[in-house]
């Protein structure tokens, strides 16, 4: 976005930006109609989802006066851990389902004042932008820069973790101008935490991760680096608090990670991870789980090994829960994780994993049926003749290599699989890639 854009939009009045705002009923209503349908976890209320209707009619009123007047205390997120994939644990906090509806009420609200003067190059958490938009702006640049294209990978050490808040607030309250609103987000920021045994740790700086509100501030905070490297004339793209920036040495680069580095340092209070920062060519490069080769998008091995662990997890042969089961939540899965990676999956990629996931399936049938009499039984009524089923229900070979046979692939085809349920990757890429079909040649 242009310098004159940020400008106008900068400028233009925080009237209609103010708790009474947040507060109007239609606002709510639609919060809480995002919040159910985010779903999560409880927090350290233990209220579901499913139970909030029912508080609201009997306490909202109470609550409404007291987030008037400035009396309403948020209550400390629950604080959980989850692994990283490059290993290590990320905190998140999960706040009570009233607070995650008021803090999406908020979200709403300031969204419109925040959002039109953020950067061109900002994608993260915003309306209308997606990863896929900020990794096809990569590969658009890069091409613009040619083949001497490098990439400067810079990443925020625990970035959440250490927001600075008094410096996130100096940057509210040069837009908003209600200190009620002012004063309720504060709250937000100094509510605590309750860990994982129990017990109350002090908010001193930060922005919980897995708040609707968190992503909004994190931008509003970023937005005042985005405006330098504008300044500066960085080509550059931005997911959250992930970022690259695009030169034309490695040199350059080097230079440009030095200065970031201090600029974050002493302007933001915001430390850059050392061993994970660095100057790459635009072909050792990844953003987002993508890279770039060739000028293509294609999903990095990285993704691709977490995508196949994350099936063979669901498919492990031990889990001991039922086919329908496991079938619900490889649907569940596959739906976001190929919709996600589809924009650097080849045709032929989707295919050969669609033959993996339904030997994986097979699989998962075969150590199910256990005993050799109920895997005659099964493969009898699927259609395979007596003295067939005698040798293979009573083979030695691992589940694996059973998994393959060509007795059991005629038994579980795919045609079967598909009836119980298993996805097909090859024709959710194939709908993703070309929602009206796939175009066809034009006669001559």
């Amino acid at each position: 976005m242009s310098v004159g854009n940020r400008t106008q939009a900068e400028t233009a009045s925080s009237r209609g930006y103010t708790l009474i705002d947040v507060l109007d009923p239609e606002n709510l209503v639609a919060a809480w109609k995002k919040v159910k349908a985010n779903k999560g976890k409880p927090g350290i209320d233990g209220m579901e989802v499913g139970d909030f209707p029912d508080f609201m009619r009997e306490h909202w009123e109470k609550i409404r006066v007291k987030l008037e007047k400035g009396s309403y205390k948020p209550s400390p997120v629950r604080r959980v851990e989850i692994p990283k994939d490059g290993g290590g644990k990320r905190t998140l906090g999960i706040p009570t389902v009233l607070d995650r509806m008021i803090q999406q009420a908020i979200a709403q609200v300031l969204t419109p004042l925040y959002d039109p003067s953020f950067s061109d190059a900002s994608f993260g958490f915003r309306p209308m932008r997606s990863a896929h938009d900020a990794i096809t702006a990569m590969a658009e640049e890069a091409k613009r820069i040619g083949s001497r294209c490098e990439v400067v990978d810079c990443d925020l050490e625990k970035f959440f973790d250490t927001v600075d808040n008094q410096k996130l607030m100096g940057r509210l309250r040069q837009r908003i101008t209600d200190p009620g609103l002012l004063a309720l987000i504060l709250k937000y920021l100094k509510a605590g935490a309750i860990s994982r045994q129990g017990h109350f740790e002090e908010q001193l700086m930060g922005v919980p991760q897995g708040s609707p509100l968190s992503p909004l501030l994190a931008n509003v905070l970023l937005d005042e680096l985005d405006v330098e490297l504008e300044r500066r004339g960085h080509k550059f793209v931005r997911y959250a608090d992930d970022f690259v920036i695009l030169c034309r040495s490695r040199r350059a680069g080097e230079r440009i990670l030095r200065s970031v580095r201090r600029y974050l340092a002493d302007k933001l209070k915001l430390i850059v991870n050392e061993t994970k920062s660095r100057v790459v060519k635009l072909a050792e490069a990844s953003f987002l789980g993508f890279k770039i080769v060739r000028r293509e998008v294609r999903w990095t091995e990285k993704s691709q090994k977490k995508f196949k662990a994350k099936v063979k997890k669901i498919t492990k042969r031990t889990r001991g829960r039922s086919p329908k089961f496991v079938i619900e939540e490889l649907q569940s899965y596959l739906r976001g994780a190929v919709n996600y990676y589809q924009l650097g999956i080849l045709f032929r990629e989707a295919r050969d994993l669609d033959g993996w996931l339904r030997r994986r399936m097979r699989l998962y049938y075969w150590k199910q049926w256990g005993r050799p009499r109920t895997r005659r039984r099964r493969l009898l009524k699927l259609g395979i003749g007596r003295h067939e089923v005698h040798k293979a229900s009573r083979s030695r070979k691992g589940h694996w290599r059973m998994s393959n046979n060509s007795l059991v692939q005629r038994a579980l085809t795919n045609e079967w699989l598909t009836a119980q349920g298993v996805p097909s990757l090859e024709k959710q890429w194939v709908s993703i890639r070309y929602p009206d079909g796939p175009k066809k040649e034009k006669s001559r």
